[in-house]
């Protein structure tokens, strides 16, 4: 042991929730005993979207991917028995941010906490929405105007809460390059940044408590070097560009202050037990180096690729965090990379890459002006497609994927039906009739009728004018709003908004050089057209339901594009019967759903019956997510003509077998398979 005082470790949480508000407060309850330091709460789709469970869009999706919170009672049961006054909680809420913060600060003032005293994060960075993660709900400009409504709000009534935890993990997952992540996300920051300061609600005096209380949440993939010197460039950058164009003089102030998940991109359903050492070199980019330290660490479980991880799982991962933060010396030392001139000549070059992007994107008109104009989400979908490409000629080496592919068996997967978490499909309906329960009786007492109404004119009323929302928000939680309710008025005022997808401008990143597996695809693409009797085959990529994780089917969609479809793709949030009129229409010849939130053994068979009852049950449907084997047999057994799961990492070998199953599907004759080499 060294003299120096050892560190304090970073906050330890894992992101959890699921089912209901009560087995996810059993949950919270049973981590925190088990040494977790703070909460972070994964919010079920509905919710992050603005929907109540017995919305249309809700069927399949309710409690799968997180807890749903309809209105205070469910928030209330959320955090039964935890005082908030006590806790660090990170929320992963975006559109619906305002709203859940409302319904956080209600619930801590039942508990008679000071809300000045609360400690937390609400993600509400809504770019990242708009360019990955997919649960945006309004335009930019009414988006912009919550988050600088809700900054405003906490800078003057919650002064330790985290009001943006701007977010550049999904951009990694859609395909960001080091550069990009940093770029887009500093990007962001300097919207929001800029609109906070033109607002006015904050006096120019007070303006460095608002850049102190921005807060970062990035990715950390298995490429610990250029990782860890990732997070000195996104440091040396916040603190240049807080000082040169906000004038903030306090150094504390301008402190880069991050969260962080490491990598589930990485995550491989092939051998899975590698994700174990990936997740260990992921955390230690962002925890050996003192200078460039994150402030807090979730990190994912070895299964995710698999399904849902279960309690087990997440507490192999807390206690990967616990044995580096309480065994090993790395707390005992200062910056242990200090002074290395490999590290700073890295840290200078994408010092200098990104701030010549930001500039770009300034020249564009800011963040948003390159969100509506379609050239962030055009760059992510294109990187991403290179990544892909050098994944499969294996140029890019993922072991157990693509190198040293031959296994022992394993025994932590030799039940597949056992190695994740489960959801019990009873949930929903359990969960839509007490949300049935909660609107029939909360006009009586302490609600008492019609305050939900007035609390909701009063809201659309403030979204019209110029007020601060956070309050009319407030009144609505008090009065028994709930969330699809509070989302629907601002629907009413705001609008929706639908986020380019990226994929027609995307530029080709397999060529299709002859006698590549492209080609070899392309040739195969060209002779069913012809047999056929049409100029080009026609494949719908369709997203039911509301998971919102589109990069898969953009790589589906412009690798077909490439491979000589036709490509029919209209982006997320569709309806089964959205996606099988689109599939009529537009005459195709295969249809591809992509669903990675669970949601597939709702949404399909639905699919399936409609296109049986327009008489279309010859199309071939296709069926692609994080599918775990048993529902996997039972798509097939309905009807589903393939299932692919991250485990099938070859697009092209995929789009290849679509057009074998468009064959089949139209009684043509196979084609040689020495056609289409391996």
């Amino acid at each position: 042991m060294t003299e120096r005082q050892k560190d304090r470790p970073w906050l330890m949480r894992t992101y959890a929730g699921h089912s209901t508000a009560e087995a996810s407060n059993e949950l919270y309850r049973r981590n925190l005993a088990k040494g977790q330091t703070g909460l972070s709460v994964a919010f079920d789709l509905p919710t992050q979207t603005g929907y109540d469970p017995d919305h249309i869009l809700a069927r399949g999706e309710v409690g799968r991917v997180g807890v749903p919170v309809s209105h205070v009672g469910d928030m209330r049961r959320l955090f039964q028995d935890i005082p908030l006054e006590q806790m660090n909680t990170s929320m992963t809420i975006n559109a619906t941010a305002m709203w859940l913060l409302a319904l956080y600060q209600v619930v801590a003032e039942e508990q008679g906490a000071d809300i000045t005293r609360l400690q937390g994060t609400t993600q509400n960075d809504i770019v990242k929405e708009y360019l990955s993660r997919g649960t945006h709900v309004f335009p930019p400009g009414p988006s912009l105007r919550l988050t600088t409504d809700m900054i405003a709000y906490t800078v003057n009534h919650i002064p330790k809460w985290n009001p943006i935890n701007i977010c550049s993990y999904h951009l990694q997952e859609a395909g960001a390059t080091p550069v990009q992540e940093i770029s887009y996300a500093m990007s962001t920051a300097i919207a929001v940044l800029d609109a906070v300061r033109d607002s006015g609600q904050v006096p120019e005096e007070r303006f460095g408590e608002v850049v102190a209380r921005i807060s970062f949440f990035v990715n950390a993939g298995v490429r610990f070097v250029e990782e860890m010197c990732k997070m000195r460039a996104f440091g040396r950058i916040w603190d240049k560009i807080t000082l040169e164009r906000y004038g903030i003089e306090n150094a504390k102030q301008r402190r880069f202050r991050y969260g962080v998940q490491v990598n589930s991109l990485g995550l491989t359903e092939a051998q899975p037990e590698n994700n174990v050492q990936r997740i260990v070199l992921e955390m230690l980019a962002v925890t050996l180096s003192k200078d460039a330290r994150a402030r807090a660490v979730q990190l994912p479980a070895w299964n995710e690729a698999l399904g849902l991880p279960r309690p087990w799982d997440q507490q192999w991962s807390l206690r990967i965090q616990q044995v580096l933060a309480h065994e090993s010396d790395l707390l005992e030392y200062e910056d242990i990379f200090a002074g290395s001139h490999v590290i700073e000549a890295k840290v200078d070059s994408l010092v200098t890459e990104c701030l010549a992007e930001i500039d770009r994107i300034q020249e564009m008109g800011g963040a948003m002006a390159a969100v509506e104009s379609g050239y962030l989400k055009a760059q992510l979908v294109s990187s991403h497609a290179e990544r892909r490409a050098r994944i499969e000629s294996g140029e890019e080496k993922i072991v157990g994927v693509n190198i040293f592919e031959t296994t022992e068996p394993n025994p932590l997967t030799a039940d597949l039906d056992t190695a994740i978490q489960t959801v019990d499909p009873a949930v929903e309906a359990r969960v839509v009739s007490a949300l049935k329960n909660w609107r029939d009786t909360r006009y009586q007492p302490p609600f008492n009728h019609p305050r939900p109404c007035k609390a909701l004119e009063r809201l659309k009323e403030a979204a019209k004018g110029t007020d601060n929302l956070m309050e009319a928000t407030l009144e609505c939680a008090r009065a028994g709003v709930t969330t699809g309710e509070w989302a629907g008025a601002l629907r009413e005022v705001f609008g929706e908004f639908r986020a380019p997808t990226g994929v027609s401008s995307a530029p080709v990143a397999v060529p299709a050089e002859a006698g590549s597996p492209l080609a070899e695809v392309r040739r195969k693409v060209d002779r069913t057209a012809q047999d056929l009797g049409v100029g080009k085959l026609r494949f719908l990529v369709g997203k039911p339901g509301l998971d919102g994780h589109s990069n898969g089917a953009e790589q589906i969609a412009v690798r077909a594009r490439d491979a000589g479809f036709e490509v029919v793709y209209q982006g997320i949030r569709l309806t089964p019967e959205q996606i099988v009129d689109a599939a009529l229409e537009e005459d195709v010849h295969a249809v591809g759903l992509s669903i990675l939130s669970g949601s597939h053994a709702q949404l399909v068979p639905d699919v399936l019956d409609r296109l049986r009852t327009a008489g279309a049950a010859d199309i071939p449907v296709v069926v692609g997510g994080i599918i775990p084997n048993a529902d996997a047999e039972e798509l097939r057994a309905a009807g589903v003509a393939a299932v692919f799961t991250p485990k099938d990492f070859g697009i092209t070998g995929i789009i290849g077998r679509i057009v074998d199953e468009i064959r089949k599907a139209n009684q043509l004759s196979p084609l040689e398979s020495t056609e289409v080499p391996a």
